[in-house]
């Protein structure tokens, strides 16, 4: 076995542990020769190539299996959609021909804003901030492209877990969150979330009919509204109740807030059968905040 990782963070890297637990080989592709160094030093190969740079994707390495999981640096000068569409194109372009499953990390930002209601795989994609518009757009490129058919799409819903917790610091500090009480979270604790990687990796389409690629919405199932959610956080912290401030219409607080969108995970519980370790913000925090 072997596999290729675009983009090895806090999700990638998690993923790239398990394969290389179940003895695959495994390459990684980062911009920066300092990371490289760092996952050299834990037995994964290492490439240094940028996935808006097609020069650089040069001789990749003959896999079985790409993830594509790159985030956006907001400190480039490259655009979310260079990054995200573009890259998805400039690594379909070079891929060698050994590659028979393309997994691309994408999320429910493509849905846009849904007023509470519930979406899954079948509701239209009406994306309205710029990480959901270049994400569709990526997604778009795939299904353009031989490896469509095998493709599989993750649409994540927001990643937590050890060091992952917006606002904790504030939390911790007695400090207001720059965001309303209001409004729906759609969560995904970042060890369940490599999980369903593993499982969609491994996944045939069985009796499926139509082509791919095949497209899942990744969560615990169990929104929450936001304000029950960081109430959990102080009362397991045993700080005081959190303070929520009303952010600026304009920024990405308000943004995500106005989503409000609940995500059903059906799909990947009956058709990956998907044993998630934390089922509800409640387990997972209380794991995270033990530690």
């Amino acid at each position: 076995m072997s596999k290729l990782i675009f983009g090895c963070g806090y999700l990638g890297e998690r993923v790239a542990r398990r394969w290389q637990e179940a003895c695959a080989d495994v390459h990684v592709v980062t911009r920066s020769e300092k990371r490289a160094g760092e996952l050299r030093s834990r037995g994964y190969s290492a490439i240094v190539a940028n996935v808006a740079q097609p020069g650089t994707l040069q001789d990749l390495p003959a896999v079985d299996t790409v993830l594509f999981a790159v985030g956006y640096d907001r400190s480039s000068s490259v655009s979310i959609g260079e990054v995200y569409a573009g890259g998805v194109r400039n690594v379909l372009a070079a891929l060698p021909a050994s590659v028979a499953r393309f997994i691309y990390i994408s999320t429910t930002g493509v849905y846009g804003t849904a007023e509470g209601d519930w979406v899954d795989e079948a509701t239209p994609t009406n994306p309205q901030r710029e990480g959901g518009k270049a994400s569709l757009a990526a997604e778009e490129v795939i299904a353009a492209h031989p490896l469509a058919d095998s493709a599989i799409i993750l649409r994540l819903a927001g990643i937590y877990g050890p060091g992952r917790i917006p606002y904790l610091d504030r939390l911790r500090a007695g400090q207001p969150i720059a965001a309303p009480d209001r409004g729906w979270l759609n969560l995904i604790h970042v060890d369940d979330a490599a999980s369903v990687v593993l499982t969609a990796e491994a996944w045939t389409t069985g009796e499926l009919v139509g082509g791919g690629p095949h497209v899942f919405c990744v969560c615990d199932g169990a929104p929450v509204i936001r304000g029950d959610f960081y109430r959990e956080v102080a009362r397991l912290l045993g700080t005081s109740a959190p303070v929520f401030e009303e952010p600026d219409p304009t920024s990405p607080a308000a943004l995500r807030a106005a989503a409000n969108k609940r995500i059903c995970n059906q799909r990947i519980m009956q058709m990956l059968d998907t044993k998630l370790s934390y089922p509800t913000y409640r387990e997972g925090l209380a794991s995270i905040l033990s530690q």
